[in-house]
């Protein structure tokens, strides 16, 4: 079935992406897995999900010189998308679910398709995080719970289909091996809709299917306490995963269990085990054969959660020399040798908690509370020699009315970190937050009401921290603080440059070594996720989208701090930036 739709052409300009875009170079299995330096292929720029450009046009000297280049207003709704660019021609989702192909050096519209949805969808409420790209085709995760291919060159539909019939979808996708993969958003007693998907990329037909909520007879399958198969509800639906080619492995992250608490779940905080496996596959990484769909292995950071910590996240990949230091990791595997080098997968969790396990394996290297340690922290155990996580005990829910304080929330939520190779360093924005929650039975999720708080004894105008974490030793240096609360996602570049942005319409460029604040633009509202580097015709552009998304806070939720500047609402925009 081929559903309504709109597709624009708009007129044709004599520009440099009008003419490469009229001789479209089909995108390959190769290119995506070396891009070259002046595209944006995909939301972190590359299957490892680094974040970094090798761009160093602009670097610390002339950073002060960044100018506007160009900027492009949007329709209304959700903004919570990164957008890619290939030869010169940015494609992005536009608020409202429309999907845009714009000249990448000043805006000018190629084409747009608008999809006419039906009632019961609301496209203005779109949360998808990204667009894929390969041979001559652009694919979607449309709100209406189909997947979509569209003509790299004018738009048009190539083909669509069904996935699930849970409508929206707050996910990104990744092309890998000729395959679309999508992750889908599930709620209680959905499990139909908790799902890794895998399209032919040329056709549509769907490959495989990978539930993240294990079934009896599944590795994991009995750490239910005997719910019933279908009330098991674990959903993919945040950042999309990465992908190692030459293991031709996915490696992708799975969030918290729901209802979120073990009392609406099981009826009691002891019916599932403190320690992992619990509740699996939820807040877990699983990696995933390619081709097939089969899971090769999983790590759980966060057993049985209790209090919505969601850890679906991007997970980085890295190759690094393994010299974790006791004073920052807490737990380090006795079997590591220091100084070797592995290829590992990196987990910072919204719930807090940062792990590194090796690669091929998932095995348990090191791990440290993120982003510090505190009594009230959620996780607290790790068994160093199986990488057995274990829950802590004094802040489950064990009746109706409990109350408690845990700690993190939404630590770093839906934007992404950044890593630099050249400094074997992650860059992660991240909140300094804490959660009060009530155990309420009456309610669908298990408790209420809840809110965020600040950590017990932090200081709030260090509420929204950039932090530098060495992935040799572990070590955590905090480069800058603010007030302001922040959903913009980190960029990291060959010239040494931190750009990030906040809900305060302020774009910075810091400096990657000591957090300097080297340029500052005001833009006209909110940042979100978005910020990307890429190049035309050898000038070197930074952009970032502004608007508003479904989660953004002014502030530490339910914390009214008078000093903090209110959020911009909507002004949803492209900004892009340029050297004279």
């Amino acid at each position: 079935m081929i559903r309504a739709s709109s597709c624009i052409a708009a007129g044709v300009f004599a520009t440099t992406a009008v003419a490469q875009i009229a001789d479209f170079r089909p995108v390959t299995d190769a290119i995506l897995a070396n891009p070259d330096p002046a595209d944006w292929l995909m939301i972190s720029r590359t299957f490892d999900q680094q974040r970094y450009s090798p761009l160093d046009q602009i670097n610390k000297g002339n950073v002060g010189r960044l100018r506007m280049a160009w900027a492009r207003g949007l329709p209304n709704g959700t903004q919570e998308s990164t957008p890619i660019v290939y030869r010169g021609v940015m494609y992005l989702i536009a608020p409202g679910a429309a999907i845009q192909a714009v000249d990448a050096t000043n805006g000018d519209l190629i084409w747009e398709y608008q999809r006419e949805y039906p009632r019961t969808v609301t496209p203005a409420a779109a949360r998808a995080k990204s667009l894929g790209i390969y041979e001559d085709m652009i694919y979607f995760a449309a709100p209406d719970g189909f997947l979509l291919a569209l003509d790299a060159k004018t738009g048009k539909l190539r083909w669509e289909t069904k996935v699930d019939n849970g409508g929206q979808t707050a996910g990104g996708l990744l092309v890998a091996d000729g395959k679309v993969i999508s992750n889908r958003t599930c709620e209680q007693s959905q499990r139909e809709n908790c799902f890794i998907a895998a399209h032919d990329a040329r056709t549509g037909k769907e490959v495989w299917r990978f539930y993240t909520t294990a079934a009896p007879g599944d590795p994991g399958g009995d750490t239910w306490a005997g719910m019933p198969l279908q009330e098991r509800a674990a959903g993919p639906w945040g950042l999309p995963g990465s992908y190692d080619p030459k293991r031709k492995v996915l490696y992708w992250g799975v969030a918290n269990p729901n209802p979120y608490t073990r009392l609406t779940r099981h009826g009691s905080a002891d019916a599932v085990s403190l320690s992992a496996p619990a509740n699996l596959y939820s807040n877990s990484t699983v990696a995933l054969d390619v081709a097939t769909g089969k899971l090769l292995w999983y790590y759980q950071e966060l057993p049985g959660d209790d209090w919505d910590a969601d850890h679906n996240q991007e997970r980085v990949l890295v190759r690094t020399r393994i010299n974790p230091d006791a004073r920052h990791a807490k737990w380090i595997s006795p079997a590591i040798v220091p100084g070797e080098e592995r290829d590992v997968v990196v987990t910072v969790a919204e719930g807090g908690g940062m792990f590194v396990v090796e690669r091929s394996s998932g095995r348990f290297l090191w791990a440290r509370p993120f982003p510090y340690d505190d009594p009230n922290i959620n996780m607290n155990h790790i068994d160093v020699k199986t990488g057995q996580t274990r829950v802590n005990p004094d802040k489950l829910f064990r009746k109706d009315g409990d109350k408690i304080l845990g700690c993190y929330h939404n630590t770093r939520g839906l934007w992404s970190i950044a890593y630099h190779p050249g400094k074997n360093s992650l860059y992660v924005p991240f909140q300094d937050q804490c959660l009060t929650m009530t155990a309420n039975s009456k309610a669908k999720t298990g408790w209420g009401p809840r809110a965020g708080v600040m950590r017990p004894g932090s200081d709030p105008n260090k509420y929204m921290n950039i932090g530098k974490i060495d992935l040799a030793t572990g070590e955590l240096r905090v480069l800058y603080s603010q007030p302001q609360a922040s959903a913009g996602s980190a960029l990291v570049t060959a010239g040494d440059l931190v750009f990030w942005g906040d809900q305060n319409r302020r774009l910075r460029a810091f400096d990657a070594d000591d957090g300097k604040i080297l340029w500052e633009a005001v833009v006209g509202g909110m940042i979100m996720n978005s910020t990307i580097s890429y190049a035309v015709n050898g000038k070197q552009y930074v952009m970032v989208f502004t608007g508003e998304g479904q989660s953004v806070t002014a502030g530490p939720l339910g914390l009214t701090q008078k000093s903090m500047p209110r959020a911009v609402r909507g002004h949803n925009s492209i900004f892009v930036f340029a050297l004279p």
